[in-house]
């Protein structure tokens, strides 16, 4: 039977190792990846978020992985995730696939019940969401838009302009 408390001071020293090299690693390459992989995030992001994660973990605590499979494995996500942003930002098609469109969920005194649906939100979140911003009733809000970073934008009072921030909001579910 296998001890699982114990298994040999090699296993511990790698770990001991390998864990802050590949720390490290991770954290320079962020930070040369630039602003955007650590920023609020997409449902993309979340996901790259989630690899480099499991990356770093299986690096640290797996022994048949060595460190130089492991970063390249982390520059990978990284490079891929830097590569699909900058493309999203300069194709359009490739923005469309990987991000969400804000969703408008409530406009001027009224709950907009079919958006709420699609987006899975529900009435108390909305009331949640005023709250957490300071606001003691609806009546002063015009419109809430549920964000692609899963964030609820309320805008206290609309003012129409030339340049509406509110141009990408999706009024359809």
């Amino acid at each position: 039977m296998e001890n699982i408390w114990f298994d040999s001071w090699g296993s511990i020293l790698k770990i001991i190792f390998m864990t802050p090299l590949a720390y490290i690693t991770m954290v320079v390459l962020l930070r040369i990846s630039g602003k955007r992989t650590l920023s609020k995030m997409n449902a993309f992001d979340f996901i790259v978020t989630i690899a480099l994660g499991s990356t770093l973990s299986s690096v640290a605590l797996n022994e048949s992985i060595p460190l130089v499979n492991g970063i390249t494995a982390i520059l990978l996500f990284i490079g891929l995730q830097f590569l699909l942003t900058w493309l999203s930002v300069r194709v359009k098609v490739i923005k469309t696939i990987i991000t969400a469109k804000p969703t408008l969920i409530f406009y001027k005194g009224n709950f907009l019940q079919e958006a709420m649906q699609h987006e899975r939100i529900t009435v108390e979140e909305i009331y949640s969401a005023a709250r957490q911003k300071g606001f003691s009733t609806l009546d002063n809000i015009d419109l809430i838009v549920f964000e692609t970073t899963g964030d609820f934008a309320i805008v206290e009072k609309l003012i129409e302009g030339k340049k509406s921030s509110f141009e990408d909001v999706n009024v359809d579910p």
